[in-house]
């Protein structure tokens, strides 16, 4: 008997937007071109390597970050269609709570099941998404699985232990941090506009698709490809070219600045874009320069919100959703940060100096 999967909750049709052009993607690269030359041009002594070596790290770069995801998207898009043409339609509305705030409190914790990093965590959303769960707390689950990951705790635990309450502020702040936003996106009077009508569309599509199990498995991989592959490699094209645009050592002179470190990490972490399974080796590589409330930030804010998550997530959510939800994540990693720096500062002035 085929497993048929379930619609997803109403859906109000929004009038349909005009494909986007594929000149958008060559302006994106010329323009991202033109800014190196200009600032090869105007600011020749900002960089010590020469245009061509930058062009070349960028390149470098950008293919290194779309190989570290890419088998972790693949993986999400084969969870995705686990939940979407395998799993019974009811199966996640039985196992998770009846009232809104403990469905999201479990689905925050469900990235401890699943040991992908973030890029493999948006298809999985998506499949979740077109099984009936809203869109606050699909947001819920992908926000915290990035930060709750069992290879995560592991990485964090390994290149920092206990010290400074480093990985206790990650796990605790990260599940907060969705939570607040999954509460927030809750509260939306219309939940599908939180959504692009493309996702819309493939959700109508999927629901009525037809045939055996194997044959809408087939499809569905199709469908979840074509959707997250262009924007994995637009935001590993930007990750690489704001990482030879952007000198480091303009980041690491402000490192002693309490403050200015805190905001410089987060600015850092949205760059690079370093997959959240091994990003606590890349701080630890800062942990002598910067303090340890700009490191909690760093792993905070690179693994929701860097350029390549970004993209991924706006195959499924609206630009002003996604302001949004950068907005409360920068906000609340500051003040994490802010808030670790202070016992850390105060432990370290009381602790006695060896003669």
């Amino acid at each position: 008997m085929t497993t048929q999967a379930a619609p997803r909750t109403v859906h109000a049709h929004r009038p349909s937007r005009s494909p986007r052009s594929p000149w958008i993607g060559v302006g994106l690269g010329a323009a991202i071109v033109a800014a190196l030359f200009l600032v090869d041009r105007f600011l020749p002594t900002l960089f010590t390597a020469s245009l061509p070596s930058r062009a070349q790290d960028g390149l470098t770069l950008a293919l290194s970050v779309l190989i570290e995801a890419l088998p972790f998207v693949i993986l999400g898009v084969l969870l995705s269609i686990v939940v979407q043409v395998w799993l019974p339609a009811d199966v996640i509305h039985r196992w998770l709570p009846k009232r809104a705030w403990a469905r999201r409190a479990v689905l925050s914790l469900l990235g401890m099941l699943i040991p992908v990093c973030e890029c493999g965590n948006v298809p999985f959303a998506r499949g979740l998404m077109m099984r009936g769960l809203a869109p606050a707390e699909a947001l819920t689950f992908l926000i915290a699985a990035p930060i709750v990951n069992p290879i995560v705790i592991l990485t964090t635990h390994a290149a920092f232990g206990f010290d400074d309450g480093i990985l206790v502020a990650r796990l605790i702040g990260g599940y907060l941090i969705a939570n607040l936003i999954g509460w927030i996106y809750s509260r939306h009077p219309s939940p599908d506009s939180l959504l692009t009508q493309r996702f819309i569309d493939t959700c109508d599509r999927v629901t009525h698709e037809h045939g055996t199990p194997v044959r809408r498995s087939l499809t569905q991989f199709l469908v979840e490809l074509r959707a997250v592959m262009p924007a994995l490699v637009i935001g590993s094209a930007l990750a690489g070219a704001v990482q030879v645009l952007i000198p480091r050592e303009v980041l690491l002179a402000i490192g002693s600045n309490p403050v200015l470190s805190i905001l410089a990490m987060m600015a850092l972490a949205m760059t690079v874009a370093i997959c959240s399974n091994v990003d606590a080796f890349f701080a630890l590589s800062f942990a002598s320069t910067f303090s340890s409330g700009a490191l909690v930030a760093f792993l905070l804010v690179g693994p929701l919100v860097d350029v390549k998550m970004l993209a991924l997530m706006r195959t499924t959510f609206t630009t002003r959703t996604l302001a949004g939800i950068v907005g409360v994540v920068v906000f609340a990693a500051f003040a994490i940060g802010i808030g670790v720096n202070v016992p850390v500062s105060y432990t370290h002035l009381t602790l006695p100096t060896k003669a």
